[in-house]
């Protein structure tokens, strides 16, 4: 089934297209918020998020979550997990290789951490996709858009805003936390498209390992402020008393679930302390890391651990050199270097994650997923430096890098109940293409949908044009990867 040729299937109507003010901005706007709108302004917020339609099976799921831990521009699949130690100087990298805790897999010396518990783990060696850009690579393996063409914003949405989507049709949520949770999240090409930024993450910024981090407009304390927000929340209920009768197609009380979340976001103790790291014993944050990518993915943990359904974090800024992502062009940086550079952070921070995830027995519920958007090329390009910093040599300097490569790449999986301890797929000797149990941007979609219980074969969304629309045309969940 594609896109373009629809069966019968059963589909969710999308919510409104007029979705530009939405229930994300609604959520953060804390205290000025409550102030600045009028009635008429609750109204059209309202109008313009209207929810409705029938959920997809969540198939005794409903609990489960998944941390997606992104490296944007792509790691090198041929300095880490998938090394080529005989394809030849002009595509083996520098670093020796080392066993990991499965027999007969090995990795490059930069990752002894994650060697050491790859039982807790697999490695998926065989990804491709067809889009060579960062923008179409992004949106491939995110969203399923099958256009190889880099667009300047996505056409259909992302798996976590249509999970946060599905999620919210099943009814008022337990957890006082939002369902969808960006800590520095990968949203430069990636987003809601047609369902509305009603849809994006609950965005957490900054750096969590920085002494003075803190997430605005959580967890408000003073009794005093507190009563002066509920007192506004209930002179407004009392306001709209005078339109319930013209609500005839339940706005008001779609709003009403986003002012509850609000409220909540905003006063409840339980959802502070679950953004709180100091609440971790200093051992944890140690072993995490005490640098930005440890203490995001320690965060990811707390959040799933209290309720969290999606949670998005992605690798980058200083700790990844100079050019700050993963992009490594002889141009940006010395991809040798680069690889070095960033690799003892990553590793503990990752490592530490999926320990995590087993030693305080979320690994039946918590899915975590390690990728990029594609490799880097097997081949080995050399090219004038274009500034000196982390891991680039001065400007003009000649310097290794590899560039841009989707035909064959690697991600992990850990927990989510899998059978772990193995890598599925494999490429050729130079790590150039994906010959053995080839996955695409529909199986990868497919599976994280089928461990939080959405039928991704049968499930449709209207689009801008109320058009039902597949949230994967193509693929399925691989039958290694769901446990």
């Amino acid at each position: 089934m594609s896109r373009q040729q629809l069966s019968t299937t059963r589909f969710c109507p999308g919510p409104s297209g007029l979705a530009s003010s939405n229930r994300r901005a609604f959520m953060q706007m804390g205290l000025a918020g409550f102030t600045s709108l009028s009635l008429p302004g609750l109204l059209r917020l309202r109008a313009q998020n209207e929810v409705f339609g029938e959920t997809t099976s969540l198939k005794g799921r409903e609990k489960n979550s998944v941390i997606m831990v992104w490296q944007p521009g792509g790691l090198s699949h041929i300095d880490s997990y998938d090394p080529k130690p005989n394809s030849g100087s002009e595509y083996r990298g520098p670093f020796g290789l080392i066993p990991t805790k499965v027999p007969g897999m090995q990795f490059t010396e930069l990752l002894p951490m994650q060697a050491a518990i790859a039982d807790k783990f697999t490695v998926l060696r065989s990804m491709r996709q067809n889009a060579g850009g960062h923008p179409a690579g992004s949106m491939q393996l995110l969203s399923g858009d099958p256009d190889t063409r880099d667009k300047p914003k996505p056409k259909y949405p992302d798996w976590m805003s249509i999970a946060n989507y599905l999620r919210s049709q099943a009814g008022p949520r337990e957890c006082p936390l939002p369902a969808y949770v960006g800590i520095n999240p990968p949203l430069e090409y990636n987003g809601p498209a047609y369902l509305g930024d009603a849809y994006s993450p609950f965005t957490v910024s900054g750096d969590p390992s920085a002494p003075n981090f803190s997430v605005p407009n959580i967890g408000i304390t003073d009794a005093g402020e507190v009563g002066r927000l509920n007192r506004r929340s209930t002179l407004r209920q009392r306001l709209d008393t005078l339109e319930r009768a013209f609500d005839q197609a339940g706005e008001l009380a779609a709003l009403d679930e986003f002012e509850t979340q609000a409220m909540t976001l905003l006063t409840n103790s339980k959802t502070k302390e679950a953004f709180d790291l100091s609440q971790e014993d200093d051992a944890t944050r140690d072993r995490y890391g005490r640098n930005q990518w440890g203490q995001e993915l320690l965060l990811a943990r707390r959040l799933v651990e209290a309720g969290v359904d999606v949670v998005t974090t992605s690798l980058h800024g200083p700790l990844c050199g100079r050019v700050q992502n993963w992009d490594d062009h002889a141009v940006n940086h010395n991809v040798f270097e680069g690889m070095k550079f960033r690799a003892k952070a990553y590793d503990q921070a990752v490592s530490a994650l999926i320990e995590d995830i087993y030693a305080r027995g979320l690994d039946k519920q918590v899915l975590v997923v390690v990728t990029g958007e594609f490799g880097r090329t097997p081949k080995i390009s050399y090219a004038a430096s274009t500034g000196e910093g982390n891991a680039s040599a001065p400007a003009g300097t000649q310097q290794p890098g590899r560039d841009h490569w989707p035909r064959a790449f690697s991600n992990i999986w850990a927990g989510g109940g899998l059978d772990t301890g193995r890598f599925i797929g494999g490429t050729d000797k130079r790590g150039e293409d994906s010959v053995e149990r080839i996955c695409g941007p529909g199986d990868f979609l497919a599976t994280i949908y089928h461990h939080l219980g959405i039928d991704s074969a049968n499930t449709l969304i209207e689009d801008f044009n109320g058009r039902p629309t597949p949230i994967v045309d193509h693929g399925k969940p691989i039958p290694e990867l769901i446990g």
